[in-house]
């Protein structure tokens, strides 16, 4: 199957990272290659690209895409690994990062990948398949309160509790093995009324699983911070997230790295040495206009932010 993907906010995404022709660059979830391709046309010769993806499916793609380029160097790991890429490549320091975080169009048409609830696929999951556990591994093997925390927590589905329950109910009889099992059990957990009139019943549990299974928050919470160190001084760094719990993760850290004082309010100046390390360039975040929604109904939940890194001497 042709990798396809829309690639969303592409304009906002060129504009926040402020691309400067002889820079290195690191898009951190590389996909099809649709914004690296983009910032590879404003770079010169002297300028650098790393595009690094877990999924090897995209990586080959962007390969293909990106052909007729010699200044991009593609890495196939996890945008957490990103200082030792660099490293490796001894690179001190880059002028912007992008991730697109989620799931690709491609990963949610491949059938197969188990990413969709629209059709009936075995329950994978994986963003990077070198990875033993699978979405059947967690739904056959968590217990029930296991499986309602990350419903509750990742989903933030108020049936979370139910669905919990009618999973291990279900799989008592026998394992859950695909997709179509697993929508099953989720109707018969939430009321027949609210399936009128909600969206997708599985959506909020297939999001809970696939962010568990690829420890997305947690990737996400644990080196963004460590990204805008990498930064030169005033590179910028642009994070396009498609739900609440990414987007507050970004929006917290930004401000956290903008304004890190923690010293009571009531204090005449700052005593515990924290430094900022740049500014919130969107103080509200960038989303799709009129004609990108009508265009791409995918990137309806997209939010932009960007942070721009000011080194301060002494």
């Amino acid at each position: 199957m042709e990798f396809n993907h829309i690639s969303v906010l592409l304009n906002e995404c060129l504009e926040g990272l402020n691309i400067k022709e002889n820079g290195i660059y690191v898009d951190g979830t590389l996909g099809g290659a649709g914004h690296s391709s983009e910032i590879l046309k404003r770079l010169s010769n002297e300028g650098r690209l790393i595009g690094i993806d877990q999924d090897t499916d995209a990586l080959k793609a962007a390969k293909e895409r990106l052909k007729n380029y010699s200044n991009v160097t593609f890495v196939h790991s996890n945008f957490s690994s990103i200082e030792n890429v660099l490293n490796n490549l001894n690179i001190d320091g880059v002028d912007g990062i992008l991730m697109d975080l989620g799931v690709s169009s491609y990963q949610l048409d491949t059938a197969e990948r188990g990413f969709t609830y629209k059709t009936d696929a075995p329950l994978d999951m994986r963003m990077d398949r070198r990875q033993q556990m699978t979405a059947k591994d967690i739904l056959n093997e968590y217990s029930e309160m296991e499986l309602y925390r990350i419903i509750r927590d990742y989903g933030e589905d108020k049936f979370a509790k139910n669905i919990a329950k009618h999973i291990v109910q279900a799989r008592q009889k026998a394992p859950i093995e695909t997709t179509g099992q697993l929508i099953e059990v989720i109707k018969a957990a939430i009321p027949k009324k609210v399936r009128a009139t909600g969206g997708h019943p599985a959506k909020k549990t297939f999001q809970a699983i696939r962010i568990e299974l690829n420890h997305e928050l947690d990737v996400l919470k644990n080196n963004l911070e460590d990204m805008i160190d990498l930064l030169n001084d005033e590179g910028r760094i642009a994070i396009i997230t498609f739900h609440s719990l990414e987007d507050r993760i970004v929006k917290n850290i930004f401000r956290t790295s903008e304004r890190p004082c923690i010293c009571p309010p009531e204090f005449p100046v700052c005593v515990c040495g924290r430094v900022s390390k740049g500014k919130v360039i969107t103080r509200k975040p960038i989303v799709p206009g009129k004609e990108e929604l009508e265009e791409n109904s995918r990137s309806k939940s997209a939010k932009l932010r960007v942070f721009e890194r000011r080194i301060t001497e002494g």
